[in-house]
């Protein structure tokens, strides 16, 4: 049964992810730290689109619970090829470098930078025995730019950018790629508390974006035909920086 992982699936973008994995068929499996009735929220609607799919309970910011937890589920379930991952979890903790606190770096980088290497490194082993496979990481216009008041976050999602960068030259003769997707202001929980009727001015196409239209990228890259496409950031932030 060809499978996929998405991390941080419960809710936002990971749930539109998930919805869209579905959609290609797709058995998918749904991470998610505490919140079980998000999880299975999302687990309804990939159901919904007639696929099957399960959720994992598992913190990427613990390198010890993504082995024991996600390494049982590998070694169970032989039959679920994991040909798809999407690193999509985490965290932001903002404030400014000269104020901020050493849990706020610690957690940020464990979250985002740590969970990717500790999960990535589970999942690829399998890829390579395959040859095959598809891995996504859900970085950030921060990553790319640098955002005041984000020092742990922008460093975290541009250790990830070096990251795909690097693996993608070291897993590609074994059929499998790794990119990149740089979401600008996107309607989710983190960006909620933001004015986007201010911000949208800056912003080429005057909106913020979907969860849906980060999730037709992700689409987009696991298909078989995007096999030459590895190594590469894809902006998807209405123009807003290019």
């Amino acid at each position: 049964m060809k499978s996929s992982l998405v991390t941080g699936g419960s809710r936002g973008i990971g749930r539109a992810i998930c919805v869209k994995l579905a959609e290609l068929g797709y058995h998918v499996v749904i991470n998610y730290k505490g919140n079980e009735a998000a999880a299975n929220e999302t687990l309804e609607l990939v159901k919904a689109k007639g696929a099957t799919g399960e959720i994992l309970k598992f913190d990427v910011a613990n390198k010890d619970e993504i082995k024991k937890i996600l390494g049982e589920w590998i070694e169970t379930n032989t039959d679920k090829v994991l040909e798809v991952l999407v690193n999509n979890a985490g965290i932001k903790s903002d404030g400014l470098m000269f104020w901020m606190k050493d849990e706020q770096w610690e957690d940020v980088i464990r979250t985002n930078l740590d969970g990717f290497f500790y999960t990535t490194r589970l999942v690829v082993s399998n890829m390579l025995t395959k040859r095959y496979g598809r891995i996504i990481n859900i970085v950030s216009l921060s990553g790319l730019k640098g955002t005041p008041g984000q020092v742990n976050y922008s460093a975290a999602k541009a250790g990830v950018i070096g990251a795909t960068k690097a693996l993608a030259q070291e897993v590609g003769k074994r059929n499998i790629t790794v990119n990149a997707i740089a979401p600008g202001f996107i309607k989710t929980d983190m960006t909620e508390d933001l004015d986007e009727a201010q911000l949208k001015a800056m912003i080429p196409v005057n909106r913020f974006g979907t969860p849906e239209e980060v999730a037709h990228a992700v689409g987009f890259l696991v298909a078989k035909e995007a096999a030459y496409i590895t190594g590469e950031v894809i902006s998807v932030n209405g123009g807003l920086y290019t």
